[in-house]
């Protein structure tokens, strides 16, 4: 099969990702790839040109007769490289020269061609929004060029427009082939073999603004952009005590809007799918933001999407906002529109991983395809890959927007995720100081601790809890320094305005350490008796795991633990059982990835250097494997597969190969992940000298260790928004535990088994598990759980660097070649 990939409409970070993907694992599979420059309108331009002249460096590479391969390890090899990834890459392509793209739109990439550039941000073989392909005739020309070049598989990553133009050319294709047949175009014997078109769907679109998909290729990094400057405004806005207007994209969704502001602690959103519910909005908002003045807060932060309107469909501007506050309230406001800067950057990690496993299932897709089958976009729930019809998301999506015009909103939000809904929900609890309080009798005195090493969201999550309370009617309760701080009456009442500032704080602002209550759980039980603890939010890793395991155990000596009890897991290491996320993985992750590009360009700038990079995470391997995907890390070794003297001995051999192969004095820097107990023996000194003494003439070695600079930072709009989510479900979950409790004689209540409990995440549900119930899951001595959802992602990490194809493939074979 031959497979073709276009990036069409707006540019997003994570398209390269998504070319790389297809391009490696079209390969691997036994493919020939293709890249189509500048979207629809390559396709229809085709190519006018040959390659002009080839170096030495770019000639196919021919294996000796007796060299020891595999069907894919040859396949490898023939299409490690054509030549044109460097002028792809540096944007020299359309520059006249030995070696030019001028010309040529359907281009041949090999292996090699696409490396490194799931690193770069927008899309490195170019977009456009073409007309021509709009009409018949631009389709049809479309359909010759690719038949020219023997292409009979489409990837298109783009919008619902691009899309939608996928599943017309599609539908198309036979009528096009016989029209070329019958115009003399191609011959009856081309005809047949290209009867039948096989596509493919990605969504690459900031404004994550496509049905029946979690998250769009671009959104993530988006949100980052939009953070990083709220961030930037709030220390500017509270020193002058101003409030600000920020506009960010979202036409038809609000999406980047809503969980900047739940990420952001933004006063008040403007977002399509749900208007300010009165006919004033100007009295709504400023009603909020006044309260909040009030009571002393500093600084204003609204957030406007550019699609934002009224209940009446009237536009919502950001400078007419801005004059509302200016004239009603007497601030000092000043706009700033984010603009085009939201695009741009490189891709997060999230924009790493999760488009290089939609890029392999599009290839696995394509692979299955039958004339039958609908045409698929490849979406995610969670962190599960998942195909959807492609028309059918494009339907629904298009739905949002007929039912916003139509100004039914409840059914606008009703055809976004329901994580949407709930994000706009938990919005307003954490934003307003509107009241909702229960009733006296149901009020609580909740607890809040945290526990184990600091993880980014933690403080989100504590901010959103306490606020949450506030508005209960419950009396939030910090217990700073775990346990120990609790046996030292390190206690006291959090306040509204307190933990404003809270959600961009990394690190842990109650602090924490590792102290189990095992280390006297009577004096334990006897500070929840004395300051009338009611219920208690852990917020930790696997230390808050055992923790509540302890002290539900001990409800059968000490009554005070007759409470709701909850562990929002939160930890780098991600090693909770049962839960595929904790908070601060993700900003762990992306310190990883920063680190990893910086120290990927002094190896590359040094042509012939592999880093071996130490990693954080205890005896789980999720940080060094997912890590090792989201950097492009050649090798990765971890607790879970442990190492040995045969596997290093394979993995020297597989970089000797790697390097011989490399183009004559254009080799590139490898990275090496290794998690810091993934060996007692074989420590990451060790390895380094091993490498370097084994690597010759061929290749040298270094090390880094990125120690404790993976626990701090400022963490991650994702890590802050599922904290926001999280730490709501727990108080939900005090609160009906509490109810329940208080419906049995005060004197003789027992807490269920079941109000002791772990919130997880499963596939695209949150789900309750009673911490007894855990332990079947967890494998208590490594401190982690059993079979994690990325124990895979070892091997395709490796398989995107070529290791199992090159690894039988013995050096003195390629000296021949």
């Amino acid at each position: 099969m031959k497979i073709a990939i276009l990036t069409s409409g707006g540019d997003s970070a994570g398209m390269n990702a998504v070319v790389r993907a297809v391009v490696k694992v079209g390969i691997l599979k036994g493919c020939e790839t293709w890249v189509v420059r500048e979207g629809y309108e390559g396709l229809v331009r085709g190519n006018t040109e040959a390659v002009s002249e080839q170096s030495l460096d770019e000639e196919p590479i021919e294996l000796p007769d007796n060299a020891s391969t595999d069907g894919s390890s040859t396949n490898l090899i023939h299409n490690l490289r054509f030549g044109d990834g460097d002028l792809l890459k540096d944007g020299t392509g359309d520059h006249p020269g030995a070696r030019s793209l001028k010309g040529r739109y359907i281009v041949r990439a090999g292996f090699d061609d696409v490396r490194g550039w799931f690193a770069e941000g927008g899309t490195l073989i170019g977009t456009a929004r073409s007309k021509t392909f709009r009409t018949q005739e631009g389709r049809l020309q479309a359909a010759y060029n690719m038949i020219k070049e023997g292409l009979d598989a489409l990837v298109v990553c783009g919008g619902d427009g691009s899309l939608t133009g996928a599943d017309v050319f599609r539908a198309e294709w036979p009528k096009l082939v016989e029209t070329l047949q019958s115009e003399g175009r191609i011959t009856a014997e081309k005809a047949k073999l290209h009867a039948h078109l096989r596509i493919v769907g990605l969504v690459g679109s900031i404004d994550n603004d496509m049905s029946m998909t979690d998250l769009t290729i671009g959104a993530p990094t988006a949100l980052h952009r939009i953070c990083e400057a709220i961030d930037n405004i709030n220390s500017t806005a509270s020193s002058h005590s101003r409030a600000f207007v920020l506009e960010v994209m979202g036409r038809h969704c609000g999406w980047l809007a809503l969980l900047a502001g739940v990420s952001g602690g933004a006063d008040f959103i403007f977002i399509p799918e749900r208007p300010p519910t009165s006919q004033s909005w100007e009295d709504e908002m400023c009603d909020c933001i006044h309260r909040h003045r009030e009571v002393g807060k500093r600084k204003t932060i609204v957030i406007v999407a550019e699609g934002a309107i009224d209940r009446n469909l009237n536009p919502i501007k950001a400078d007419h906002v801005k004059d509302v506050l200016t004239e009603r309230l007497g601030l000092d406001t000043r706009v700033t529109t984010l603009g085009h800067t939201q695009r741009g950057g490189r891709p997060c990690a999230y924009d790493r991983v999760l488009p290089t496993l939609q890029g392999m299932e599009a290839v696995e897709t394509l692979l299955e395809a039958t004339p039958t089958s609908p045409s698929y976009m490849i979406g995610i729930q969670e962190n599960k890959i998942t195909r959807v019809p492609l028309m059918e998301a494009v339907a629904m999506t298009r739905a949002v927007s007929a039912a916003i015009e139509a100004k039914d909103f409840e059914k606008a939000m009703s055809y976004r995720d329901p994580e949407f809904k709930e994000s706009f929900e938990g919005f307003l609890k954490i934003s307003t100081l509107d009241q909702e309080k229960v009733p006296e009798e149901q009020r609580m005195r909740v607890a809040l601790m945290h526990m184990g090493a600091p993880a980014g969201g933690m403080n989100a999550a504590t901010r959103a809890a306490v606020r949450y309370c506030i508005r209960h009617g419950h009396t939030p309760i910090a217990v700073h320094n775990g346990f120990r701080g609790l046996l030292d009456d390190e206690v006291h009442e959090l306040s509204w305005l307190g933990v404003d500032s809270w959600t961009a704080r990394g690190g842990s602002e109650l602090g924490t350490n590792r102290t189990l209550p095992s280390v006297d759980l009577g004096a334990v039980a006897a500070k929840f008796q004395e300051h009338q603890f009611q219920a208690l939010l852990m917020i930790g890793g696997f230390e808050t795991f055992s923790s509540l395991l302890i002290m539900e155990e001990g409800r059968r000596h000490y009554p005070a633990f007759h409470i709701p009890m909850v562990h929002l897991p939160a930890t780098i290491s991600n090693n909770v059982p049962m839960t595929e996320w904790s908070l601060g993985s993700d900003t762990s992750l992306n310190a990883l990835v920063d680190a990893c590009d910086a120290i990927k360009q002094s190896a590359s700038a040094s042509r012939n250097r592999v880093f071996v990079v130490e990693t954080q995470g205890g005896k789980c391997g999720y940080l060094a494997t997912v890590g090792a995907l989201a950097t492009g890390a050649s090798l990765v070794y971890t607790p879970e597969q442990g190492m040995d003297l045969d596997t290093l001995r394979r993995d020297v051999r597989f970089l000797k190969t790697r390097y011989t192969l490399d183009a004559k004095g254009r080799s590139e820097g490898r990275l090496v992940i290794k998690n810091e107990v993934a060996s007692q023996v074989y420590t990451t000194d060790v390895m380094q000298k091993m490498l370097k003494e084994e690597g010759g003439t061929l290749f040298d070695a270094r090390s880094a260790s990125l120690g404790h600079t993976l626990q701090g930072g400022v963490p991650s709009p994702m890590d802050r928004a599922r904290a926001v989510r999280l730490s709501l479900k727990c108080m939900a979950f005090l609160e009906r535990e509490h109810v329940k409790l208080l419906k049995q004689p005060s004197k003789a209540r027992h807490a269920t088994p079941d109000s002791a409990a772990i919130i997880t995440i499963q596939s695209s549900s949150l789900k309750w598990v009673p911490v007894q119930e855990m332990v079947a899951h967890a494998d208590m001595q490594n401190r982690r759980g059993r079979n994690p959802w990325w124990a895979g992602i070892k091997e395709l990490a490796e398989l995107l660097a070529g290791r199992p194809q090159l690894i039988g493939l013995h050096t003195k074979d390629l000296a021949q070649i």
